[in-house]
């Protein structure tokens, strides 16, 4: 049995400053299944960055968010 996972990494940019790792998963589960959610944080100030990264299981719904 091969079993193939195709996981698409989602590059996301200029989000809101006080935006969570929840709350950006719950968004992007509107178009599929999300495997993770990801805020950069800093390191410093304890605060979001801008910018964070979504990893989808599928590439059809990651295409439907991308869009």
């Amino acid at each position: 049995m091969v079993l193939e996972i195709s996981l698409v990494r989602i590059y996301v940019g200029n989000l809101s400053f006080n935006s969570s790792n929840e709350g950006l998963k719950a968004y992007f589960e509107s178009f599929g299944a999300v495997a993770d959610a990801h805020i950069a944080m800093d390191r410093e100030t304890g605060r979001a960055r801008g910018f964070g990264f979504v990893t989808m299981d599928n590439d059809t719904e990651a295409k439907a968010a991308i869009e």
